[in-house]
């Protein structure tokens, strides 16, 4: 018998979730998609995984360039959040963008980041999971954007 995919999507949306942004650059082009399915892995070796739609146009970026940034958000960055959540081309020319060892974008004001080379895609239902080698990151601290319920939340509130 499968479990019915609609109350697994209601019981999930009760697991409150940071919210992020992934980014990826190199041969294929700059692309990225808001990401809640974001996971630390192992400490030794560094490896964080993002778990991507196959439906969605960021996956073929991902496994041409070879590598991403997760990018936490801030509480103020509700909006980033919406725009790489539509579907289409992403527009990054408006953003202050830095990069580190990858060369995949990293949003300059967001919370905090991960760099990564991508250091294994494995199946995952109608989902690839993205391990990625930790190469580089920093913490620049403020409140975190949550997603909780079908809807953005932040602590205490």
């Amino acid at each position: 018998m499968t479990f019915d995919s609609q109350k697994q999507r209601k019981i999930m949306g009760h697991f409150a979730t940071g919210v992020t942004i992934v980014t990826t650059d190199g041969e294929a082009g700059s692309h990225g998609l808001t990401a809640n399915a974001v996971a630390s892995l192992s400490l030794d070796p560094p490896l964080v995984l993002v778990a991507v739609d196959k439906r969605a146009a960021t996956l073929e970026y991902l496994v041409k360039n070879r590598c991403f940034a997760v990018n936490i958000l801030r509480l103020d960055q509700e909006d980033l959040s919406r725009r790489f959540a539509a579907p289409g081309p992403k527009d990054f020319s408006d953003l202050t963008i830095t990069t580190a060892v990858t060369g995949a974008p990293i949003l300059a004001e967001s919370l905090a980041f991960l760099d990564c080379r991508v250091y294994e895609i494995l199946p995952g239902g109608d989902h690839n999971i993205f391990v990625g080698e930790i190469v580089a990151g920093e913490y620049q601290g403020g409140e975190p954007l949550l997603y909780f319920s079908g809807r953005y939340r932040r602590l205490g509130g």
